[in-house]
């Protein structure tokens, strides 16, 4: 298991080798949240999801994962790329015009991997429930992820989705919501406080969990612990504590880097703390 880490470890360097490098080259994007999720990304990807990089819509037989906050796309495109399912060399299309990796994901474009346009705050929930309960209906007992940041919890339609997924017993889902504290317009507790997240997920009904989503091997043991409580009646929560810019000290745990690229300068240094001990790829 150590040499597993030790390797997801690589692979998540890498990742964010790929942010700081898709967003500088365009000068547009979020860079803080992406580098903060980094880590539940390629553990997802390459150890705990049942997936196929031969992509088709349908995703029968297989693990699906929905990204509701979806500006955070940069992760997500560099994870998907680099399991397979579509070229590396794309990431240098980033937000570009006619590019397949825009800033949010879209479906129109094709990009292996995306099954919704995500970004429109608060959605993402409901969709990951439908899929669920599609999978259900279909005797298909693979697994549904999700992820949304906390800033997206001051959306209605979260605590509407909240409350459906454990009446109708939505067993096959475990969601996480990304709690590094900042949002755009500053930290979530000053511009709208989420007060007990755990213990408003447990009223409502749903199976709640925590782990600290900058430590790979707590990312590992709590997405495994939440497969085995599946299929037992409730709806999973996972509360994944992260910093966001995790990796690059000049960005971590301040809102300023929600959505800002970094100039030459910043490049160099973030790619300095960033290096591989494999070399880049």
């Amino acid at each position: 298991m150590k040499a597993d880490i030790e390797k997801l470890n690589g692979i998540a360097k890498q990742v964010r080798r790929d942010i700081v490098r898709m967003v500088h080259q365009c000068q547009s994007g979020h860079p803080g949240g992406s580098l903060g999720c980094t880590d539940y990304f390629v553990a997802l990807y390459f150890h705990v999801m049942k997936h196929n990089s031969d992509f088709n819509m349908d995703g029968k037989g297989e693990d699906l994962f929905f990204l509701s906050n979806g500006h955070i796309s940069p992760v997500w495109y560099s994870v998907l790329a680099r399991s397979g399912y579509f070229g590396i060399e794309e990431l240098a299309t980033f937000r570009k015009l006619n590019s397949r990796v825009q800033g949010h994901p879209t479906t129109h474009e094709g990009l292996p991997g995306i099954r919704i346009a995500s970004g429109s705050l608060g959605q993402g929930l409901s969709v990951a429930i439908g899929a669920a309960l599609t999978k259900r209906l279909n005797n298909d007992n693979s697994l549904v992820f999700s992820l949304h940041g906390d800033g997206e919890l001051q959306e209605g339609q979260i605590w509407e989705a909240a409350m459906y997924a454990p009446h109708k017993k939505v067993d096959n889902l475990i969601s996480a919501i990304d709690l590094n504290g900042q949002q755009i317009d500053g930290p979530t507790d000053q511009v709208l406080s989420l007060g007990n997240l755990h213990a408003k997920w447990e009223a409502f009904g749903w199976d709640v969990m925590e782990m600290n989503g900058n430590d790979m091997e707590d990312v590992i043991r709590v997405l495994e612990l939440a497969k085995t409580k599946a299929f037992k009646g409730k709806p999973i929560m996972i509360l994944m504590h992260t910093t966001m810019g995790q990796g690059v000290d000049f960005m971590m745990g301040t809102h300023k880097w929600h959505g800002v690229a970094p100039n030459d300068e910043q490049l160099e240094l973030a790619l300095a703390q960033l290096q591989c001990s494999d070399g880049d790829y």
